[in-house]
């Protein structure tokens, strides 16, 4: 039986209220907290809440396909941890590549072997950085076909084996089923596959990355995947409400329930 710690994603939900606020309120329904960038927020006002943040984005520009973007990466990387880890947040999520609007910040339609070794070589470097400050990265896969195109290494399949390969306790899979769902499908198999690699799951229904129930996906089926495996960490809603926020991170809990701790 699973113990995983249920998270939201607090840019995604209450979109009425600021974003501490929405933190605030996260917490009183009884789950941890996400947030995508920090630096998209006042610093101080993160703080002020009291309430733990589980993980934010743990870079500002770059991707690993490109030796130069790579090493902006990692510049980026490094420049932002202080700040991360005054917040508390000790789970930093990379991508393929920077996001602007949603889409790749440098476009790339096809992954070359090259590319492969950098992105190999990239994340070896980001799970000694890791290790060096106590943080775990984790590996986000995403959808091409509906959210971000031209993104290297988006498929769960492809950001599996890049962590596999680099083996660390310090880089983990950020597996997002909504994206999985998206572009390959198969969502308990990859569970079972990723395993004791994953640092977190995400999860949003398809169609329209609302809360679970309100698309095709068997959640039921998905979080009993889960329990069978050896993954303890936390399993974050990133998706929207679908109407109430209440109602959806309700709907989230019950999807999850056997998993939680």
């Amino acid at each position: 039986m699973a113990h995983n710690q249920l998270t939201i994603c607090a840019e995604m939900v209450y979109l009425d209220l600021p974003i501490e606020e929405r933190i605030k309120r996260i917490d009183q329904m009884g789950f941890g907290v996400d947030i995508w960038t920090h630096y998209s927020h006042d610093l101080n006002k993160l703080k002020a809440t009291g309430v733990p943040i589980n993980c934010a984005q743990g870079y500002v520009h770059g991707n690993l396909a490109y030796p130069d973007d790579s090493e902006e990466m990692l510049r980026t990387a490094k420049e932002i941890l202080p700040e991360l880890k005054d917040l508390g947040i000790d789970k930093l999520v990379i991508h393929g590549a920077e996001l602007v609007d949603g889409k790749a910040a440098k476009w790339i339609d096809r992954v070359t072997p090259d590319m492969w070794l950098n992105a190999y070589d990239t994340l070896s470097r980001f799970a000694e950085l890791g290790q060096e400050n106590q943080v775990t990265y984790l590996l986000e896969n995403l959808n091409s076909r509906v959210d971000h195109p031209h993104v290297p290494f988006c498929h769960s399949y492809e950001t599996l084996t890049l962590v596999k390969r680099v083996d660390s306790p310090n880089l983990k899979l950020m597996l997002d089923l909504y994206h999985a769902q998206e572009d390959d499908g198969h969502l308990i198999e990859t569970v079972k596959e990723a395993n004791t690699y994953i640092g977190e799951l995400q999860a949003a229904d398809v169609p329209g990355r609302c809360e679970p129930g309100t698309g095709e996906v068997r959640w039921e089926q998905v979080a009993a995947a889960v329990n069978e495996t050896d993954f303890t960490g936390p399993i974050g809603m990133e998706g929207y409400a679908s109407g109430d926020s209440d109602k959806a991170l309700q709907a989230f809990g019950q999807a999850f329930a056997q998993c939680r701790g």
